[in-house]
């Protein structure tokens, strides 16, 4: 099958989504003068190391999108298995002020390096300052670019020195209401790591 996008798929879902995953979730929180704001992303990654970045998209102009503008911060929650049915509780169409974190019973914590609220229990948080805001083609949809300032990681996920995902199984989206827990995972030496 081949299809162009401006010509539609004929299919009953779209099926983009579906082809370019899994994708890791970027669960965003945010504080604004309407309060604070929890909700996940599945357009989203990391994009540098040095110094460390991250960008996420919205797909229509939400309230993470606001509160960013109003505060030139937000904070990237990753979400493991155990998380999940929190995580799509807030995806719900709230009313403009709602608090997510209350809405669904998820505990938070503040920021260290911002003024943003984070999830508690998520395995690893990235508080970020906003770096850039690039509006892309169609209607309402953002690229959201930070800068990571702070890196909470829970102490069980810390092994031998290393931020193990085996501990905590990270949630991606598939497309459709597809998700996907990390379970198993390998590792692989690169050719030039064997040259060192």
């Amino acid at each position: 099958m081949f299809y162009r996008p401006e010509d539609g798929h004929n299919l009953p879902h779209n099926p983009f989504n579906a082809i370019v995953s899994p994708r890791p979730i970027g669960w965003i929180s945010t504080r604004s003068g309407t309060g604070d704001n929890l909700a996940p992303y599945s357009f989203f990654n990391a994009v540098a190391y040095v110094p460390p970045q991250v960008m996420f998209a919205s797909t229509g102009i939400k309230d993470s999108a606001h509160a960013i503008r109003e505060s030139g911060v937000f904070c990237v929650n990753i979400v493991s298995t155990d998380l999940a049915a929190a995580m799509n509780a807030t995806s719900a169409s709230f009313p403009r002020g709602t608090d997510e974190f209350t809405a669904a019973g998820i505990a938070k914590a503040e920021c260290d390096t911002i003024d943003c609220p984070r999830v508690a229990e998520a395995p690893a948080s990235l508080e970020c300052r906003v770096t850039e805001i690039v509006a892309l083609r169609g209607n309402g949809n953002l690229l959201i670019l930070g800068e990571v300032t702070g890196i909470h990681m829970r102490d069980d996920c810390v092994v031998d020195g290393r931020f193990d995902v085996t501990r905590f199984h990270p949630l991606s989206r598939l497309g459709y209401r597809d998700y996907a827990s990390v379970t198993e995972v390998f590792e692989m030496v690169r050719p030039d790591d064997r040259k060192a």
